[in-house]
């Protein structure tokens, strides 16, 4: 009886196995996907264009005019006159420094003006009287010779005498301190009551005019340089380089445009670089002195730029600048460049490319040198796969109306 359970065991394991290895045999295989073909790139074709080539320079804002106001005589400060910050005029009081000094030494020197003049009056019909008795042989010639001396003498005593008045009257008028020009001015460094000298070498107050502002940008030498040379060699364009932009601290563009002046001729030893000034209209007074600025100047104009996209520019081992593009066989071929500059979001080639050619932007992580490859217009939408053989198409529902 054990023999038979044993034998019935046995046999059912087995009838279970060969089911299964018949149903797994019946199972048909799914049918592969068709091959696939070259991997898409998208690409853009070479194309010169006309560039106008501008260069950022960063600077400082300073006023086109200042003035410091330092007093000319020494005294007492008896008064300011003006308010902190506000706008003056050219010739308005200021200050008004103690004047009963010089109130004083004017009164002498025009005192000492009329003694001179009261002297010359008989010096001069002296010498009158002698010149005529003289011709008489009235008088010697040695007192003549003597009343014309005297006459001379006093004629200089005046003159001397109103110089000297000359000199306390502009002393008094020096002790009512007018501004030089017009313009903003800033604090005063002193009260009422202060000591002042003539000469002193701290400034009373500063006065700067802000309708208009110099801007003070530095340029390297061999930017200099390489400027000429792309404009002697026809690289570059000559334009009109005197139109310049700006840029605020905070990278937000000035609305009026400035005017080029002038480029130092000195170049910097220690940096090694020139001075270049630019004025710019400020009738809203959005400029300030001391600003910190970018300057945008124009360089020139390149009649055939070829501009590639940074993206699609990589680097060797060297370092040197290469683009992979699509050669004639539609396979990727790497290419050596030479890069100028940046112009906006793109590279400035200035070799190894050519017109027609095409440079791989997109799809660069599947474009191997000497692959074969699908191109595509850059940014174009890609093409959709192929639906493999022997799949159920997606059932088309119609609805009707009632």
């Amino acid at each position: 009886m054990q023999f038979t359970y044993r034998t019935a065991v046995f046999a059912s394991i087995g009838i279970l196995s060969v089911t299964l290895l018949l149903a797994g045999c019946g199972k048909k295989q799914a049918p592969a996907g068709p091959p696939q073909g070259p991997p898409e790139v998208g690409v853009v074709t070479v194309q010169p264009q006309r560039v106008t080539l501008t260069t950022e320079l960063s600077g400082r804002t300073s006023p086109q005019h200042i003035a410091e106001v330092r007093p000319q005589v020494g005294g007492i400060i008896q008064k300011r006159l003006f308010t902190e910050g506000s706008d003056v005029k050219a010739g308005q009081a200021l200050y008004q420094i103690d004047p009963a000094t010089y109130q004083a030494a004017f009164a002498s020197a025009r005192a000492s003006e009329a003694r001179a003049e009261a002297n010359l009056i008989p010096a001069r019909l002296k010498e009158e009287r002698y010149k005529d008795l003289v011709k008489i042989k009235a008088v010697s010639q040695q007192d003549y010779d003597d009343a014309y001396a005297l006459l001379k003498q006093t004629e200089a005593d005046v003159a001397l005498t109103k110089a000297a008045l000359e000199t306390a009257r502009i002393n008094l008028t020096y002790t009512r301190i007018t501004a030089p020009i017009s313009g903003r001015i800033g604090r005063s460094t002193i009260t009422d009551g202060a000591l002042v000298t003539a000469g002193q070498p701290t400034a009373l107050a500063t006065i700067q005019q802000l309708d208009s502002m110099y801007v003070d940008v530095t340029q390297s030498s061999s930017d200099m340089i390489r400027l000429k040379q792309n404009l002697a060699n026809g690289v570059l364009k000559k334009s009109d380089s005197t139109l310049v932009k700006l840029l605020m601290e905070d990278g937000s563009p000035y609305p009026l445009t400035g005017t080029l002046k002038f480029s130092e001729v000195t170049v910097d030893q220690s940096t090694g670089s020139v001075t270049l000034r630019a004025v710019f209209p400020n009738p809203r007074q959005a400029l300030l002195p001391g600003m910190f600025v970018r300057a945008v100047l124009v360089e020139g104009v390149n009649e055939n730029a070829i501009l590639i996209p940074q993206r699609g520019v990589t680097r060797n081992p060297k370092g040197d600048a290469m683009v992979m593009t699509v050669g004639a066989e539609e396979k990727v071929e790497p290419r050596p460049i030479k890069v100028v500059r940046t112009v906006g979001d793109s590279w400035l080639v200035s070799d190894g490319l050519k017109t027609g050619d095409r440079v791989i932007l997109e799809g660069l992580q599947k474009a191997r040198p000497g692959t074969p490859v699908t191109a595509v217009p850059f940014g174009s939408a890609p093409a959709a796969a192929p639906a493999p053989a022997g799949a159920q198409q997606p059932a088309t529902v119609k609805t009707e109306k009632k």
